[in-house]
């Protein structure tokens, strides 16, 4: 078995001892009413797109989410929050280097990181650290903590994950040559990060967008090699007029991460029958580092 394919098996576990963690560092986290920027790269940048959404959505207070290296100075923030796996991410190091008086709070997997060298609080999630380039579980561990502190139950998304893990997985994804994924909301970031797990892990021509906005231009690609995966919308037509293009479309029937943890699985299953490494893609490490 693969690292990544080990990893996702274990994200269930992981969600709940995330939110035991939500618990213990509830004062840490944003409190309502803060003005609040969350920052990442990758993967770690749509989580925090997810984690932003949420909050605004929960009445946390305004929240904005940028990639590190688009951070925007002349803006003023009571919190800031950085998500990075390693610790180590160079734009992510020297946002937080120029960051000033601002607090600061860090998610990671490395409590001797330099991120967290660089923060007045750090959030060690090493229980979902990962030895796969691609990043899975520490991801959705970090997204399922900020759930939790948000006040979400997390049973049904973890019974979710548990059926995901075990669901063949239909439609069967070697069909298809272009994945298109659909969010709405807090998943929208969702739907970026599925759609960067199977370009990562499988090399799979795949793209993510809002989902009204994929008839505004995307859907002149769709035809019958494409597979549209639609993980949350507000109008439930999108999916019609996506079927008449010939195109194959899936709705969502799950919480938004265990649908995450379904595409997962398909990046694996696609890269292993194109005969990939799904743990060491190409041109990719574990931590972005810049001269």
């Amino acid at each position: 078995m693969s690292e990544i394919a080990h990893e996702i098996t274990s994200q269930p576990a992981c969600w709940a001892r995330a939110a035991e963690v939500a618990l213990t560092v509830r004062a840490e986290l944003p409190q309502p009413g803060d003005r609040v920027a969350v920052v990442g790269c990758g993967t770690s940048f749509y989580m925090a797109r997810a984690v932003a959404a949420l909050r605004e959505a929960h009445g946390g207070g305004e929240t904005d989410a940028f990639p590190a290296s688009e951070f925007p100075f002349g803006r003023s923030y009571d919190r800031i929050v950085a998500i990075s796996r390693s610790g180590t991410t160079t734009e992510v190091v020297h946002l937080l280097e120029r960051l000033g008086s601002v607090p600061r709070v860090v998610v990671t997997a490395d409590p001797g990181s330099p991120v967290a060298e660089l923060a007045e609080t750090s959030i060690v999630l090493d229980f979902a650290d990962e030895r796969s380039v691609v990043q899975t579980r520490f991801a959705t561990s970090a997204l399922a903590m900020f759930r939790a502190h948000f006040g979400q139950d997390l049973d049904r998304a973890i019974e979710d994950a548990e059926r995901a893990l075990t669901e063949p997985l239909d439609p069967d994804p070697t069909r298809f040559g272009h994945v298109v994924l659909l969010g709405h909301g807090w998943t929208v970031g969702i739907a970026e990060e599925a759609a960067l797990k199977l370009r990562e892990a499988s090399q799979t021509y795949s793209e993510a967008y809002p989902a009204m906005e994929y008839r505004h231009g995307p859907i002149s690609l769709a035809d019958p090699r494409s597979l549209v995966w639609i993980v949350g919308s507000p109008d439930p037509t999108v999916a019609d007029d996506i079927r008449s293009t010939g195109a194959t479309v899936r709705v969502a029937s799950l919480d938004p991460m265990a649908e995450l943890v379904l595409v997962q699985r398909t990046a694996v299953a696609l890269a292993e029958a194109k005969g990939l490494d799904p743990d060491h893609p190409p041109h990719l490490r574990r931590s972005v580092l810049l001269p």
